[in-house]
Parts: C-alpha cells; structure tokens; sequence
C-alpha cells in the first residue's frame, strides 16, 4: 500500500479529545449562529449541478458535486450538508503538497461520529484525483467513506481506481472546488504539528464554519 503520509491518511480516526481550545471554539459558535444571515443574502439557485457552499475560518469554498458520475457519493454528502453535520467541525489534517482533510473532527480534535452507514466506494466512476477535485474520505476498507472528505491540492494519480483489489481501488471523486481555491491554497500552507497519533493537524484549527446548498 502507498502512504506518502498517503492512503493511510485517510483513516477515519477513533480517538478521545483534547484539552478545548476555547478561542476558537467560540469563534466558531458565534460563527454558525451568524452565518446563516450570511447565507441568507446568497438566494439558492436551482437548475444545474449542485453547489455547495463551505465558509471556513480562512474564506469561502464553492464545490460543485457530479451526480451524474458519482451519484451515491453526492446524496451522501447533500445529506450531511443539509443536516447540519460539518458545521463547526474543521480541517484535520492538511499536507501540503497533498490534500486537506475535513469532515470528521471538533477543534479540539474529538471525533464526531457519523451518522449514516457507509457507501459504496465510487472511484471507477472515471473521474481523476486532480487539484482541487473533492473525494470521499475512507479506511483501508474500500467501502467505508463515510461523513469525511479531501480536496486534492495537487495531482494525484497514485488515488486514482487502478483495479478491483483493496490496495488498487481508489478513492472516490465526486465534485470540485470552482471558487475558493485560493482559500484551499491558504488552508494547504498553514503550519502544522503532532498531536498524540494524528500528524499533520493545523496547529491553529481551521474551521468549517457552516456548510450550506447554494445550488440544489
């Protein structure tokens, strides 16, 4: 199996917290009762692809989701979206010149479980791990993605579904970034520690404020 800090990376950890890192928790607690009014300015638009809307502590990131070509990975996340489940969560793991990793952790890095089974893993759908591509998070278990997610800051081939086997996979794509990746470059470059089992956490969190359907 590839690492690079790689596949691995992915694992959807199960761990205690942390000592609370209160600043920002409040930060972001104001932040999800305020930005609805944010939201609120920006109509839903209907008709197209789905779009999706992610405030973040760093600025704003408009995903597009492919429900033609991974249709059970978008319904998945529309339903997290919707339910609220990434709001004040934050970007756990960020390697460079890799990916960034949200959708499983508080800022004190207590895990918030999901709650939906896990889908089937839709790498075959024929679309590629490029920068600034959204896929689904998993373990080495290749239906296991569950709430978590990665945005592809580079290309990365070695992510790509190769064959049927465990090790050859992949990981699913099912959207992209189509505003904001300047916000993802931000994200990408913040400094990062160890702590305890998890490496590469920002070491000021980077917080999902609110994540919201713009387009449905």
């Amino acid at each position: 199996m590839k690492t690079r800090s790689g596949v691995k990376c992915f694992v959807e950890y199960k761990t205690p917290g942390r000592d609370p890192l209160r600043r920002i928790a409040l930060i972001i607690a104001v932040a999800v009762l305020t930005c609805g009014l944010a939201v609120a300015a920006e109509p839903v638009k209907k008709g197209g692809t789905p779009v999706v809307l992610l405030e973040t502590s760093m600025g704003n990131i408009k995903v597009e989701l492919y429900p033609d070509k991974a249709p059970i990975s978008v319904k998945n996340f529309l339903v997290y979206v919707k339910e609220g489940h990434y709001d004040g969560l934050i970007f756990h793991r960020v390697i460079r010149n890799f990916m960034i990793q949200g959708g499983g952790f508080t800022p004190e890095m207590k895990e918030k479980r999901a709650a939906h089974p896990p889908i089937k893993n839709e790498a075959g759908n024929g679309l590629k791990n490029e920068r600034g591509t959204l896929a689904m998070a998993r373990t080495a278990v290749v239906d296991s993605a569950s709430a978590q997610f990665f945005i592809n800051v580079v290309n990365n081939e070695f992510l790509n579904h190769a064959n049927e086997t465990p090790q050859g996979y992949g990981y699913a794509v099912f959207g992209k970034v189509i505003e904001g990746m300047d916000v993802v470059d931000k994200i990408r470059n913040v400094p990062t520690g160890t702590v305890r089992m998890f490496q590469d956490v920002p070491k000021e969190p980077v917080a999902i404020l609110k994540a919201s359907v713009v387009r449905p």
